[in-house]
């Protein structure tokens, strides 16, 4: 996962990614087995995190497509992606507490900023799924789609964004991330280095012309 980020992150043509899983469950987590045996460790890298996924510092966003479950640290993978697009069948939990463990990953901070405080510690302190449609009235999904159409429907989300100029998109993207954390004071003085940065490009004038001159804008990303 990983070195995956690391090629997206680095590929000038990809501007979005989209994690999917080939099966009928997303993720289920970590290797009880391994962590039983004293392995835990193995399960993460240095600077991805959990899955070498959780904690990866990166630009572009990742839209998650759920088909499926998504529990314990799958879960946790899921919430460190930008957006979510499930199917009916998804479900999404943190079900550590069921084995004496607990969502070390990031769930257990990020799932309470998406979807509140109370339904957090219900998810968190009982172990059982939330659906995907009370997900989604819960905010912590984007949208919700007919089995089999997760991937399909998480594509056509990546497209719409790739149509926009990336660095806005990417700026955009870690502003809003850095909400989550950063106080008034420091947002604001991010907000203003990012406009700078987004207007100084090259971008910015071929967006502009583009607008003037009633045409589709053929952004480079620089």
């Amino acid at each position: 996962m990983e070195a995956a980020l690391d090629r997206m992150e680095a590929d000038p043509e990809v501007w979005v990614g989209v994690l999917a899983a080939n099966g009928p469950v997303f993720c289920a987590g970590a290797d009880l087995k391994a962590i039983n045996s004293g392995r835990a460790g193995e399960l993460a890298t240095a600077k991805g995190g959990f899955g070498g996924f959780t904690t990866y510092q990166r630009r572009k966003p990742v839209i998650a497509a759920i088909d499926g479950l998504a529990t314990a640290g799958g879960c946790e993978i899921a919430l460190a992606c930008d957006m979510i697009v499930a199917s009916s069948q998804a479900a999404f939990g943190l079900a550590e507490v069921k084995r004496n463990l607990v969502a070390a990953a990031g769930g257990l901070y990020r799932l309470p900023k998406l979807i509140g405080k109370n339904v957090a510690l219900e998810v968190a302190l009982t172990g059982e799924p939330l659906s995907a449609e009370r997900a989604l009235g819960l905010g912590l999904v984007n949208s919700v789609v007919e089995p089999g159409q997760a991937l399909a429907a998480a594509m056509e989300l990546a497209e719409k964004i790739a149509a926009n100029a990336p660095l806005a998109v990417w700026e955009s993207r870690a502003l809003i991330v850095a909400a989550d954390w950063e106080d008034e004071a420091t947002l604001q003085r991010i907000t203003g280095e990012a406009f700078g940065r987004v207007l100084a490009s090259e971008d910015t004038g071929e967006g502009l012309t583009a607008f003037i001159e009633k045409r589709a804008p053929q952004w480079k990303g620089r």
